[in-house]
């Protein structure tokens, strides 16, 4: 598979990376055999970028890609986790946690659930409102320097924090949201990101199923779905969302291949600084999504796919609104 350098500091990485979340119950029940299956099919194919968080399945997520990996080349994979987020026993959400102390605590753990030596990208799941940017990086950088991590990234923060981050230490890469209904960075953080040289891991490129031409109305009603509560899935909203994905399959079925594959090659298509994450957690999942990287978008198909699902067009924002007023690059 081919690779590209993530940003001008970053290592090298597949053109496609494994999202691992979804395996570990934030939408629903997942099969653990084939979870790791897909994490081995992944790797097999030639995608070496992994992403988790510490806090996926309270370390679930992370003793399961170190499962995963029992008997794999560790130079051979780029592992990326983000940390800080806090939760409770019953699995809610209680803030973030950027302080120094506790990001070599997150580190620690974190090291031992996947069994390995260092991480290759480190970076806060969100910004601590109440710990400076500068202070966190430079507490990653350190630990850089001792030899516990590789790479600092980023995750969900807007041009500002980027830019006081990037003063401090090199960042290889921003982690955000970025799909066909989710074109937030557009305005100022991508520019942001490309004149910093950092390039961006776009997770929720299928948004989180909704434009994977898969999706039906009533889905996602598990226990723990994430979507259950995503406004973009709620009445009053998934209709006109799924109208939106018909007329992109439109354009899929003229050109012979799936929505979800459509909507995987446009983000691919926006740069080469732009690394779509897939989160895929079943081999047929990973199979469709591997067959975006043949599909080629013509302007014409460009254009179209524009005309079919304009930016701003979906209803609904892309999280809960109690869960915005606390991420930076919503401001």
């Amino acid at each position: 598979m081919q690779t590209y350098r993530l940003g001008n500091t970053g290592p090298e990485v597949s053109v496609l990376g494994l999202g691992c979340m979804g395996m570990s119950g934030m939408y629903g029940p997942a099969d653990r055999a084939e979870s790791i299956a897909t994490i081995h099919a992944a790797l097999d194919a030639g995608i070496n970028l992994l992403d988790t968080g510490d806090f996926y399945g309270m370390g679930h997520n992370e003793m399961l890609i170190g499962e995963a990996l029992k008997g794999r080349s560790r130079d051979k994979v780029v592992l990326s986790v983000k940390f800080g987020a806090l939760r409770d026993p019953a699995g809610g959400w209680n803030g973030y946690d950027s302080r120094p102390a506790a990001i070599k605590n997150f580190l620690a753990y974190t090291l031992k659930r996947l069994d390995v030596d260092y991480i290759d990208i480190y970076r806060p799941a969100r910004l601590d409102p109440a710990v400076p940017i500068e202070e966190t990086v430079g507490t990653i950088g350190d630990l850089i320097k001792a030899g516990y991590i590789r790479h600092i990234g980023l995750s969900e923060v807007g041009a500002e924090t980027i830019r006081r981050a990037a003063a401090v230490h090199p960042i290889c890469d921003l982690q955000i949201e970025y799909s066909l209904i989710s074109r937030g960075i557009e305005g100022n953080i991508l520019p942001a990101c490309r004149a910093l040289g950092i390039a961006v891991t776009a997770y929720g490129v299928l948004s989180r199923g909704l434009i994977s031409g898969h999706w039906q109305k009533g889905q996602g009603s598990s226990a723990g779905d994430f979507r259950g509560m995503s406004p973009r899935f709620l009445d009053g909203n998934i209709d006109q969302n799924l109208a939106l994905v018909e007329e992109l399959r439109k354009i899929a079925e003229a050109k012979r291949v799936s929505v979800a594959q459509i909507a995987i090659a446009w983000v691919a298509a926006q740069g080469h600084d732009i690394v779509p994450l897939i989160g895929a957690r079943r081999r047929d999942r990973l199979t469709e999504a591997l067959g975006s990287r043949a599909v080629t978008l013509t302007a014409s198909d460009m254009a179209a796919i524009e005309n079919a699902v304009p930016k701003d067009a979906a209803a609904g924002s892309r999280y809960p609104t109690a869960m915005l007023k606390h991420m930076d690059s919503e401001r």
